[in-house]
């Protein structure tokens, strides 16, 4: 077995692991914090690392519980981040008004996500954002790949749906 070091096989995970919180918690100093916990509860549990068939699964695992706990804790409605929009390149800049469409679509697929049932979106968010396989996700939300599939087809289901009522109607 693959011995496992945190500054090598851990701390590059830091950044996936915030994508993951940061959607599950929609605020990014929670987010933040959810992370740095994760890490130290890592970290605090080194002896058993042998044990870990997969340590990412593991710290998947511990940073979604920890977010989950997180945002029932704090159950109020939190507006999500829009300052993760990706970078355009300067010789291909959209104008303002491409801009703002491009930033308004995010946002309303970001409210879609957000709208969705923990199950589907923390799903949709490791197949889809973070490229999970389906193997990974049933190990990192204790459920079956039949059940990941399940999640994931009614979440694009879902996110389509809303889509195309959008596109069609403008609401």
């Amino acid at each position: 077995m693959k011995q496992i070091n945190f500054s090598n096989d851990i701390l590059p995970m830091k950044d996936q692991l915030f994508r993951l919180a940061l959607r599950i918690t929609l605020n990014r100093e929670e987010a933040e914090d959810i992370v740095q916990e994760t890490l130290i509860k890592i970290w605090n549990n080194r002896l058993a690392w042998s044990d870990i068939k997969s340590i990412e699964a593991y710290a998947m695992t511990i940073c979604r519980n920890l977010s989950i706990d997180r945002q029932r804790q704090n159950s109020r409605q939190n507006e999500a981040d829009t300052n993760n929009i990706a970078d355009t390149h300067a010789d291909n800049e959209p104008n303002p008004y491409e801009q703002l469409q491009q930033n308004d679509r995010i946002n309303i697929i970001r409210n879609i996500m957000d709208a969705l049932p923990e199950k589907q979106k923390s799903c949709l968010q490791l197949r889809d954002i973070e490229a999970k396989s389906y193997k990974e996700i049933a190990e990192i939300m204790s459920i079956t790949e039949e059940q990941v599939k399940i999640n994931i087809f009614r979440a694009r289901q879902k996110l389509k749906e809303k889509l195309q009522t959008i596109d069609k109607y403008g609401l």
